[in-house]
């Protein structure tokens, strides 16, 4: 069986992953989500450079959570790649893959191992929707409106159909859903 590319993310309820400095203060880190437990189920992370750049060796800080320790020591510990028009090679923490997407993304799915989390930046994102790469859709509504920012879905080139295979609500208010691309 060949390992799934899951978008995994946060988005507001007005469909913005980031704010229009590029904050994510609105995102809640609650452990009844079940964070930790999705990340036992990945063992490779894919970023676009920019996002990798930001959050690809981010180290929390003494008054982070032990439960944001936890999570960012587990997100470290993963293989990563990174898709990167500019950057070449590796660089000890990360393989950089410039070309040839579709064929290296196969490759990855095809290999033996867990599955695999397309954290993004957007462009990263949009590139993966419109090359139909992304399996399933784990998208976690939070409760706010922005108003303005970085909106999930920019540029796609068709209609894609999901299905609806799970939601969940927690008492922070956050909503998940989760879809699979139809036929898949």
């Amino acid at each position: 069986m060949t390992r799934r590319i899951i978008l995994d993310l946060a988005v507001t309820l007005d469909g913005f992953i980031e704010g229009k400095n590029g904050e994510v203060d609105w995102c809640i880190m609650d452990s009844e989500m079940g964070f930790v437990h999705f990340l036992h189920q990945i063992d490779t992370i894919l970023y676009g450079r920019k996002s990798y750049d930001l959050w690809g060796q981010f180290t929390p800080e003494n008054e982070h959570t032990h439960n944001e320790k936890e999570i960012w020591s587990l997100v470290h510990s993963k293989e990563k790649y990174v898709f990167s028009k500019t950057q070449k090679g590796t660089d000890n923490k990360a393989i950089f893959i410039n070309d040839n997407i579709i064929e290296e993304v196969n490759l990855l799915k095809n290999k033996p191992g867990k599955d695999i989390w397309l954290y993004g930046g957007a462009s990263l994102i949009t590139t993966f929707i419109n090359l139909e790469l992304v399996d399933e859709f784990r998208l976690s509504v939070h409760p706010v409106i922005l108003g303005e920012g970085k909106p999930l879905f920019m540029d796609i080139k068709q209609r894609l159909n999901v299905k609806l295979v799970n939601t969940r609500t927690f008492s922070s208010g956050v909503v998940q859903l989760i879809y699979h691309l139809n036929g898949k």
